[in-house]
């Protein structure tokens, strides 16, 4: 018995990286995965190997900066699986660059994809999660905003600390119907990350030095099987929280 035998979860950007990682953790605790991304075959792929653990999976193809398409994923999850328990708002574009210098479109696209997508589908996935007594949302964010120093990381950061507003303001307006919200500010080896590692080797290395685990987080053991924590009955007086998932590198007031 998995502690989220018979939960429904949707999981954006599912298809790699932490989002894919988050999946498994999930699937292996027994919850059924809605797998949510823009490329059908990773989707596939993915969903191919979540069923290899014995659950559900379906993929949704959908891109989170289209949010008009945004509540019908939702409808098309419920659809499939017959309502949805836990929801973990995972894709985002990045916008990086000097305020100077950026590209206000990699901007406008870094809010539609993080905090004003995580908006919509938390929004829709609302009802059908107060008609099912509760359930759990985890908005992935960053420590970003807190780094020593922010130079080059205003936009994303400012996009994801909206994100844990969304997330806080969520869980006060909604704890009453059973749901909790938090955030996740991860490190992990995602396929950005790791074209970074080898491709800028010398500056990853002084990176991990400021970990004071001293290395960078797995998606699946380390962010994953926290999510799993996060959305499970262990967690049950656990909202509004951001849990920094970094091994020990930000300093959160």
């Amino acid at each position: 018995m998995g502690t989220l035998d018979g939960k429904v979860a949707l999981i954006t950007g599912a298809g790699q990286g932490i989002g894919q990682g988050i999946a498994f953790a999930l699937a292996k605790e027994g919850a059924s995965i809605a797998v949510l991304g823009r490329t059908e075959r990773k989707l596939v792929d993915t969903c191919a190997e979540l069923v290899k653990l014995g659950v559900r999976a379906e993929p949704i193809t959908c891109d989170v900066s289209k949010l008009d398409a945004l509540e019908p994923a939702v409808a098309k999850t419920v659809d499939l699986f017959g309502g949805v328990d836990i929801l973990v708002n995972n894709a985002n574009s990045s916008a990086l660059g000097s305020l100077l210098d950026i590209d206000l479109a990699a901007v406008e696209l870094a809010f539609n994809t993080g905090p004003l997508a995580a908006l919509h589908l938390m929004r829709a996935c609302h009802p059908h999660m107060k008609a099912r007594g509760g359930g759990s949302i985890i908005n992935m964010v960053t420590s970003a905003a807190v780094r020593w120093d922010v130079s080059g990381y205003g936009a994303y950061a400012a996009s994801k600390e909206a994100m844990r507003s969304f997330s806080r303001t969520a869980a006060s307006e909604w704890g009453p119907d059973g749901i909790r919200v938090n955030a996740v500010a991860p490190h992990a080896m995602s396929p950005g990350l790791k074209w970074w590692t080898e491709n800028r080797p010398e500056e990853a290395a002084e990176f991990v030095k400021t970990i004071p685990l001293g290395r960078i987080g797995e998606c699946e053991e380390d962010i994953g099987r926290a999510v799993v924590f996060l959305c499970g009955p262990d967690a049950r007086y656990l909202t509004g929280a951001t849990i920094p998932l970094d091994g020990g590198q930000a300093r959160w007031s």
